[in-house]
């Protein structure tokens, strides 16, 4: 007797399916594959991994220089931040973590073969990236964090002159769990798994003197360059360009003045340095979605499509806003976020920041809202000049109704280093003459 169950009449019935389908399926792939020139396992299947591209698997940005990379390099797609807890207990503790930290920084930065280990043994690496590491446009930011001054004393009075615990400001809902740290390490990639494998390399290596405290996982939307051939700043998650009067990084001079940390109040050995800010700024994306477009416009004072600011429509997101032909604020409220962050006038140039953000996404909260924003990342050479003095400025902005700062940390981006050092050697230097 034949067999009538269910999962038999259900065979039976695929199996005619595909004696039809199957065959007008193939007589159907006949013209595609003749059309491809090609045999048929050149035809990309669903398991197939994505195609990489060599030219930017290869881009490498050089780890060595007067000051690190990550900071005025240009911003790639994909970034991990993330603070850790220092275990040492001698200042020749932390300049053999240091020391660690830089070899291993170095040779991700540059990529290269993994070597082959006894199969007895763990591997050399997780893996992820294969056989041989592509350097990716890979950038590693070594930070130092307030606290671990603060706890050792074979650094006391080598803290960079402004460095602080980041505090609480009004519109602030710091999570404890996403704040502060004794180190900080910025990862940038053109790939988000280049910053995960080095960030897992990074922990597996120096698990003996670093404890992760917190991370975020963020990215940077590409964007098609314009007709000129220009590329426009990145759009935030609420749809609204980022960057758009960031200062100019190629200009060696600014930079020099915004950026670098230098100057007889700041020790000899930070100079070169660079004050990191950070904030992990949760949007309420849901709320803000229903809000009209000329009140999104308003708080913000830039059109959305352009970026161009509204006195000025027609303009692009890089032509600055006439604030003197609109004292009243009729146009550019005098409450909206660009006209409060940079007023324009000769006191607010030396509060200018140098803005290097990420977009995250990290679910959903439990009330069925996402978890979406901005990490915030910013460099200045005098962090209560820069930062800290424009987010005073934006204290109880009509955009903190869409806004939740609840987490990140203040600290002191190492300077950079040659050939054959290590960061944070300064550092050590003046700690053994101290």
């Amino acid at each position: 007797m034949q067999d009538q169950t269910p999962r038999s009449i259900f065979r039976r019935n695929l199996l005619k399916g595909i004696g039809i389908g199957g065959a007008l399926g193939a007589l159907g792939a006949l013209p595609l594959r003749a059309q491809d020139g090609g045999p048929a396992d050149t035809i990309p299947n669903v398991d197939d991994a994505p195609k990489a591209h060599t030219e930017t698997a290869a881009q490498q940005v050089p780890f060595h220089g007067p000051h690190q990379a990550g900071i005025t390099t240009p911003r790639p797609a994909n970034g991990i931040f993330a603070a850790f807890d220092v275990v040492v207990a001698s200042l020749e503790d932390f300049e053999r973590m240091m020391r660690l930290l830089t070899q291993r920084a170095e040779f991700l930065a540059a990529g290269g073969l993994i070597a082959a280990r006894d199969p007895k043994l763990p591997p050399a690496d997780s893996g992820l990236l294969g056989p041989v590491i592509s350097p990716d446009n890979l950038t590693i930011t070594v930070g130092l964090g307030d606290s671990l001054f603060e706890r050792h004393d074979w650094l006391a009075g080598l803290k960079p002159a402004r460095l602080q615990r980041m505090t609480q400001f009004p519109n602030d809902a710091l999570d404890p769990e996403i704040c502060h740290g004794d180190l900080s390490i910025q990862l940038c990639a053109n790939l988000q798994d280049t910053c995960i494998y080095a960030l897992r390399d990074i922990v597996k290596n120096l698990s003996e003197f670093l404890v992760l405290r917190w991370m975020i996982e963020g990215f940077v939307p590409p964007v098609l360059p314009a007709t000129d051939g220009s590329t426009p700043s990145a759009r935030n998650f609420l749809g609204f360009r980022d960057g758009s009067a960031n200062p100019d990084a190629n200009d060696a001079a600014l930079m020099d003045r915004l950026v670098w940390t230098r100057g007889p109040d700041e020790p000899d050995w930070a100079h070169g340095g660079s004050y990191q800010a950070v904030r992990v700024i949760r949007n309420f994306v849901e709320r803000w979605d229903r809000t009209p477009l000329s009140e999104q416009e308003r708080i913000f004072g830039r059109t959305k499509i352009s970026g161009a600011p509204l006195d000025a429509p027609g303009a692009t997101e890089h032509d600055a806003p006439n604030y003197a032909a609109d004292p009243e604020g009729m146009v550019i409220p005098p409450d909206s976020h660009i006209r409060l962050a940079n007023p324009r006038d000769p006191a607010s140039d030396r509060n200018l920041i140098l803005r290097r953000p990420f977009n995250y996404s990290r679910g959903a909260l439990k009330n069925g809202q996402l978890d979406q924003g901005l990490l915030f990342i910013c460099y200045q050479a005098d962090l209560e000049a820069g930062f800290i003095a424009v987010q005073n400025r934006l204290n109880g902005e009509p955009l903190e109704e869409y806004i939740k700062p609840v987490g990140g940390g203040y600290f002191f981006a190492l300077p950079g280093i040659g050939p054959g050092d290590y960061l944070g050697s300064s550092l050590v230097t003046a700690a053994r003459r101290s």
